[in-house]
């Protein structure tokens, strides 16, 4: 770990990604997707460094990665849903004007809106996966149950 000048905390490659569980390699394809923005303009060969703020984001990544099964093109979707949400948020805060956050919240609803469209996929997908694995344990029980009676 490291310090910048104004003394946030810098983390290299290889403790983030023993800090989170995951591989420098999917951090790298991560960053290379842009679900943890901009690269903060490194020399090519100088080490990554990573903030207390980019670990957050790769954490809760990891986690609706892990949570909800999802493809990397849902995951950047999302992330990119959680992104506007943030600005957003940020936008909310500086703001008093009733019709400001009127427009604010026009925005965020159709954000969450398609997270929310994700989420139902995923609940669908795995309700199938469900009923399959239901009736295959039925068929298997009932194939058992004759073999059984003979």
């Amino acid at each position: 770990m490291t310090q910048t000048t104004t003394g946030q905390r810098l983390y290299k490659i290889g403790e983030v990604a023993e800090d989170v569980g995951i591989t420098q390699r999917t951090i790298r394809y991560y960053e290379e997707l842009g679900l943890l923005g901009a690269d903060r303009a490194r020399l090519k060969g100088s080490h990554r460094l990573f903030t207390d703020a980019d670990i957050a984001r790769l954490r809760e990544l990891v986690r609706l990665r892990n949570l909800l099964g999802l493809s990397l093109d849902e995951l950047t979707q999302l992330a990119e849903a959680a992104h506007v949400s943030q600005y957003l948020r940020v936008r909310w805060e500086s703001s008093t004007e009733d019709a400001e956050r009127t427009e604010i919240i026009e925005a965020a609803i159709p954000n969450v809106e398609r997270q929310l469209e994700l989420v139902h996929a995923r609940q669908r997908s795995l309700a199938e996966f469900e009923a399959e694995l239901t009736d295959k344990l039925a068929r298997m029980r009932e194939r058992l149950s004759a073999l059984e009676q003979q």
